[in-house]
């Protein structure tokens, strides 16, 4: 652990989004590890990991803006970079604005460029306007969430009170690197504050323009898993530390946390036997279930995967909700007493069979599942079961070693958590 500077940080208001947006520097044979569990007093971050690349996890999504904010600034002005990625979630829930603002000004960059599309998970953004799957984002499901965005538009959504915002078109961006950089300047040269720029980008190629042209500026990149794959890294040898993980014996232990649509549809494609659906009634005043720690925990001596779960439709989903209500809890501490279960009956499973490898999906599933193991750190192995599903190490805690593989709730294909459970079995070829 080290105060040292790292060439790139990234800071992300959750975890999976930390993981997969690191992942696009891992890739590349950077060192990348990223601090999973948000390190609360900031004196933490002086025994940080020593990598080039560095993810921090604020876990500030569902945050007061003006806390999340102080937070996003903090984490800027603690960790020394050459570069900063503001990290923002591919649907453009949380407190996407005013933590962009944040970092700007804490950062004293030259700008904010923004491009939060990622075309390999169908988000892309065209005449301003932010698309997931060819559909409108505020007419998603993501709209509905807590803190879910209430336009589609990349202006409205990154608005501020006290500095411009200002749009490159898909035709600017589609004319080249020369075109975008012309704009840049041109954003810059305009206005007294530095500006915020979003950007329209419909294919990886664009974004890599994109990236490319920031080049010429102090530049915060704004983006998802995305545009961090062509942020070029300053400071740092070209990368040669991809390093796959080696599955241990046994089988994989798989808690699923996320409620969205398209995990509910992977989900389906678990055979039944796997899937140990815990009561989420229970888990509104129990800490964990022992009953469903104990059939994971065979399933795994037996050299079976176990998925746990709380919810494996969406009328579960809903008469949780109902019954917390009832019980006084609002949507947030239902939300939180259900991970803080989920997690805590995983830790128990680890008790008693140790598993070849981790996987969780959903951000706050996932950080409670670190905490509930005393892990703070995940180092990136540059592996990837597909895009936006990266693959990463635990660094320290009571699993450290063990191969662990995190997913955004709204990412992959229907096959997604099948192909995890593969992965995380050996079958990685």
């Amino acid at each position: 652990m080290t105060g040292a500077t790292h060439s790139v940080c990234i800071v992300a208001d959750d975890l999976t989004g930390t993981m997969d947006t690191s992942h696009g520097f891992a890739a590349r044979g950077y060192g990348t590890a990223v601090v999973a569990v948000p390190p609360g007093q900031p004196g933490r971050l002086d025994r940080r990991p020593n990598s080039p690349i560095l993810g921090v996890n604020t876990d500030t999504r569902y945050d007061d803006a003006a806390a999340a904010a102080d937070v996003v600034a903090e984490v800027v002005r603690t960790v020394p970079a050459e570069t900063v990625y503001k990290k923002v979630d591919s649907t453009l829930r949380g407190n996407v604005g005013i933590e962009t603002d944040a970092a700007l000004t804490a950062s004293e960059a030259d700008l904010a460029l923004v491009a939060p599309a990622f075309p390999a998970a169908g988000r892309t953004t065209r005449d301003g306007i932010h698309y997931v799957d060819g559909m409108p984002l505020d007419e998603t499901e993501y709209a509905d969430d807590q803190k879910g965005p209430t336009s589609s538009k990349l202006t409205d959504i990154f608005e501020s009170d006290d500095r411009a915002v200002e749009q490159i078109s898909i035709d600017v961006v589609e004319s080249g690197r020369d075109q975008v950089t012309a704009a840049l300047t041109a954003a810059v040269q305009r206005h007294d504050r530095p500006p915020v720029v979003v950007c329209d980008a419909q294919t990886v190629e664009n974004l890599a323009t994109i990236a490319d042209a920031g080049a010429d500026h102090e530049t915060l990149y704004v983006g998802s898993g995305g545009l961090a794959e062509h942020v070029a890294v300053k400071g740092a040898a070209d990368g040669t530390s991809r390093s796959p993980a080696a599955v241990g014996p046994g089988s994989p232990l798989a808690v699923v946390g996320s409620v969205s649509a398209t995990t509910l549809a992977q989900l389906e494609q678990v055979p039944t036997a796997a899937v140990i659906e815990l009561k989420p009634v229970d888990l509104l005043t129990e800490p964990a279930s022992e009953e469903g720690a104990s059939r994971a925990a065979d399933r795994l001596a037996s050299g079976q995967p176990a998925v746990l779960t709380a919810a494996t439709d969406r009328e579960t989903v809903e008469r949780t909700v109902r019954e917390g209500e009832a019980r006084g809890l609002g949507l947030d501490e239902i939300s939180k007493r259900i991970a803080s279960g989920l997690a805590a009956t995983a830790a128990a499973v680890i008790d008693l069979q140790s598993p070849s490898g981790l996987f969780y999906t959903g951000g706050d599933v996932a950080v409670a599942g670190l905490r509930s193991l005393d892990a703070t750190t995940v180092t990136l192995t540059g592996d990837a079961v597909t895009a936006g599903i990266p693959v990463g190490r635990l660094a320290d805690g009571m699993a450290s070693g063990t191969p662990i593989v995190t997913k955004a709730g709204g990412f992959g294909s229907e096959g997604a958590i099948v192909n995890c459970l593969g992965y995380l079995s050996g079958n990685n070829e």
